[in-house]
């Protein structure tokens, strides 16, 4: 893996095509619940990004996803899009997508060796997961007048969605390593 933070057009398409997979997951649909925080599939396009470009550069394709979605374009949760979301329960989410793609990427490339299943499910977890979640609650909790207390109940709903979500950023990123490996140089 090159530690070179140089961006190529290579790296531009790609960082591009991971934001608008991301954008695709939020066409299915959402699941809404009574917290206001949908379940949602936008977490495994963060996680398979963070695992398939790196930290980098995934979050970097976060990133572009948050502000177009941030600017006004349809491509948040429930089609919606514009500064008025930061003031929703779902914003901290949101803003928690960059540091939780970075984390994702950072552990799942963490060796020079071989890629392995068990740094892209742990780096899916902790980034994936803990990270975004370190994030959204507080926010969730603020936005909502709620305690941490309450507010970590209330999201105790999206964790088995979120391990499945986590198994299918593995088979996913495992499928497209043994179809193209050289998508994981970074």
């Amino acid at each position: 893996m090159a530690t070179s933070n140089k961006l190529t057009l290579r790296d531009l398409s790609r960082i591009a095509i991971f934001a608008a997979i991301i954008a695709a997951l939020t066409l299915p649909g959402e699941l809404p619940l009574a917290t206001g925080v949908p379940i949602t599939l936008q977490t495994l396009g963060v996680m398979l990004a963070g695992v398939v470009l790196g930290a980098y550069r995934g979050s970097l394709a976060v990133a572009l996803y948050v502000v177009l979605g941030l600017i006004g374009l349809p491509i948040l949760s429930g089609h919606t899009g514009g500064f008025s979301v930061l003031a929703g329960p779902t914003a901290g989410f949101l803003l928690g997508f960059i540091p939780g793609a970075f984390v994702t990427g950072l552990i799942a490339h963490s060796a020079k060796s071989k890629f392995s299943l068990v740094r892209v499910i742990l780096g899916s977890i902790v980034g994936g997961i803990g990270v975004i979640y370190a994030i959204g609650i507080p926010v969730m909790a603020a936005n909502l007048k709620v305690d941490l207390v309450t507010a970590t109940g209330y999201v105790s709903v999206y964790l088995i969605g979120d391990a499945v979500k986590v198994v299918l950023t593995a088979v996913i990123a495992f499928a497209l390593f043994r179809a193209y490996p050289k998508a994981f140089k970074n």
